[in-house]
């Protein structure tokens, strides 16, 4: 692919292991937000506290790590991260290249006709909020400094 999906596309399903070994994929019917990550990028270590938030809220939220498991459990220990995450192999990275990703963290709102409602490649503090407000849950908390936006 040449660039990331966007809206209208269609969301390539997949099938990848879960940090609890059991095998995750798109679940036809449940609007999902799909979050690409990696361990060593700064703003997803701002990004993904905020998306952990989010997954405490009424959609579904699926994190996708470009790690291996001991690395993203690591991550996931120390940024507090509980929302459920799979794993793109770093032989392949097939769900990342499926879905164009040039940088991450990449973010897909995937509705439950399989089309992709919204794809955000950064850290967007107005995009996040607006997620939150339709998933009935605060993001961001007053009196937190939160950038604008940041690239990925």
């Amino acid at each position: 692919l040449e660039s990331m999906l966007a809206k209208g596309q269609a969301a390539p399903d997949f099938e990848l292991s879960g940090l609890d070994g059991l095998p995750q994929h798109l679940v036809a019917g449940t609007p999902t937000v799909l979050v690409f990550f990696k361990v060593s990028c700064p703003t997803c270590q701002l990004a993904m506290p905020y998306v952990n938030r989010l997954a405490q809220g009424s959609l579904r939220v699926l994190a996708v790590s470009q790690n291996d498991a001991a690395t993203t459990e690591k991550f996931h220990a120390h940024f507090g991260i509980t929302m459920p995450t799979v794993l793109d192999p770093e032989k392949s990275f097939a769900a990342s290249n499926a879905y164009g990703l040039t940088n991450v963290p990449s973010l897909f709102v995937v509705e439950g006709d399989g089309t992709i409602s919204q794809s955000l490649s950064g850290f967007s503090k107005a995009d996040y909020a607006a997620l939150g407000e339709r998933a009935g849950v605060a993001v961001f908390r007053e009196g937190e400094a939160v950038p604008d936006w940041k690239a990925g």
